[in-house]
């Protein structure tokens, strides 16, 4: 029988350098930001440069934290991570980079991952540098603010939820218990850079790879198209899943408009 074209291009390619977005983790449960054209759904994420000068915005960030960590925390691996995870074991994968903030590729068993926006599982002080895992932190947000913790709102993207008409003047932000400083979770948020080392990690990575694989990302984002610009400038062929218009349609070898876990059955 012959192979589908994704299946061929895989087949056909020993050092895949990956590229994951959203569109992975919707199927378990974590809303994506961009409808099909590559357009906003709602609102941007909040910006660093507020985050950091607004205890207004820091207040209305941990309030929707506070409710949408509750879901977000708990989400599990789906088809499409345990597909990919698969792909590394089967010897196929130069690196992961992914620009979920969710580490369920790691929770699907992949070693070899880059997580080019950070984590979410951490919090981290803006002062000292401390890092404490993020579930220690929503009980100390949850003790410091016990009466939002009756109230439940729809999911937004990366813990967010969205509580659009609340009044945040009275939600309390902690501050870092080791210097006062400002709690910020692990990621890089609109506005920040993403750390040097990370991109040049991935970068050396690229040069490694014989061909790249985009799976569930819209590339709209230039921190993650970049690295399409690079594969595209050393000519090495460029594979995409994605549903929808991406930044990156005209630089492809080969485009599959499917959902991710369907795209990428064939590995499991």
């Amino acid at each position: 029988m012959e192979k589908a074209p994704l299946e061929d291009f895989v087949g056909r390619h020993e050092r895949l350098f990956v590229l994951t977005g959203a569109g992975c983790s919707t199927n378990s449960g974590i809303p994506d930001y961009r409808d099909s054209h590559g357009n906003w759904k709602r609102t941007q994420p909040v910006n660093f440069q507020a985050f950091m000068s607004e205890e207004h915005t820091r207040r209305r960030y941990w309030a929707r934290s506070l409710i949408g960590w509750r879901r977000f925390g708990q989400a599990r691996p789906n088809d499409a991570h345990r597909a990919l995870a698969r792909l590394e074991a089967s010897g196929r994968c130069e690196m992961l980079l992914t620009q979920n903030v969710d580490r369920l590729h790691q929770s699907a068993g992949h070693r070899q991952v880059i997580d080019l926006h950070g984590r979410l599982d951490l919090v981290r002080c803006m002062g000292c540098g401390q890092k404490t895992p993020r579930s220690e932190f929503q009980e100390t947000l949850g003790h410091a603010n016990a009466e939002w913790l009756a109230l439940d709102a729809a999911d937004a993207p990366d813990g967010d939820a969205d509580l659009e008409h609340a009044d945040f003047s009275s939600f309390k932000v902690p501050a870092c218990e080791a210097c006062g400083g400002i709690l910020k979770p692990d990621v890089v948020f609109f506005g920040e850079n993403v750390p040097r080392d990370v991109v040049a990690t991935a970068q050396d990575h690229l040069t490694q790879a014989d061909a790249m694989l985009i799976v569930g990302s819209s590339l709209m984002v230039y921190s993650g198209f970049r690295f399409v610009q690079a594969a595209a400038h050393r000519q090495i062929p460029i594979a995409a899943v994605n549903l929808g218009r991406t930044r990156a349609d005209d630089l492809f070898t080969l485009k599959v408009e499917e959902r991710c876990e369907a795209a990428l059955a064939f590995l499991l």
